[in-house]
């Protein structure tokens, strides 16, 4: 039953941004040519591998990492302008109906993030299923720093409540929650 109104809620979302999304895709189209876009593997609940989908923010052929070690010359125009509003994660939805992640968990790394992986282990992060947005994208944290990022998804997992869930929505769109989270948690100390 849960799953039913999870997928219903996902889909009508999906057909609500689809407009956006278009707009989007035709952007990237006119700036870099098809595909507007792709599919990435990155690891799962228990570190099972699966293909996520999202909008192309970058040129083809961009090497395989975290955007935040990728060369600014990679970056699409029309890419920065996706990333601020978050639309190129809306494809991920139709991973939420397969089931391979959830709207919020631990973001999942790629593959070739190994040093995350590691740290990921040590600290059990890959016994629950991955999120579209988790606590420290919605708090301003990126994953250039494995160890923090580790450090930041335990404490969501200790932590997990339908009113931290709730909390980490709010804060991935809108600066007041994030501000209570960060308090709340004592993110500032990690």
């Amino acid at each position: 039953m849960i799953v039913a109104l999870r997928n219903t809620i996902c889909i009508f979302g999906l057909v609500l941004v689809s407009p956006i999304l278009l707009i989007s895709a035709i952007f990237v189209i006119v700036e870099d040519g098809y595909s507007p876009f792709f599919i990435q593997d990155r690891l799962g609940k228990n570190g099972e591998i699966f293909s996520m989908y999202k909008i192309r923010t970058m040129k083809k052929k961009t090497p395989q990492d975290g955007t935040h070690n990728v060369n600014e010359k990679y970056h699409l125009t029309t890419g920065k302008l996706i990333r601020k509003f978050k639309l190129d994660e809306f494809p991920q939805i139709l991973n939420v109906i397969r089931g391979d992640i959830n709207l919020i968990g631990p973001r999942p790394g790629l593959i070739v993030q190994q040093e995350l992986k590691a740290e990921r282990n040590k600290k059990n992060i890959y016994s629950v299923k991955p999120g579209i947005t988790g606590l420290a994208q919605s708090t301003g944290f990126d994953m250039s720093d494995p160890k923090k990022l580790a450090r930041i998804d335990e404490i969501y997992i200790k932590n997990k409540s339908p009113k931290l869930i709730m909390l980490i929505f709010m804060a991935t769109f809108f600066k007041l929650p994030r501000e209570i989270l960060k308090r709340q948690l004592n993110l500032d100390e990690i």
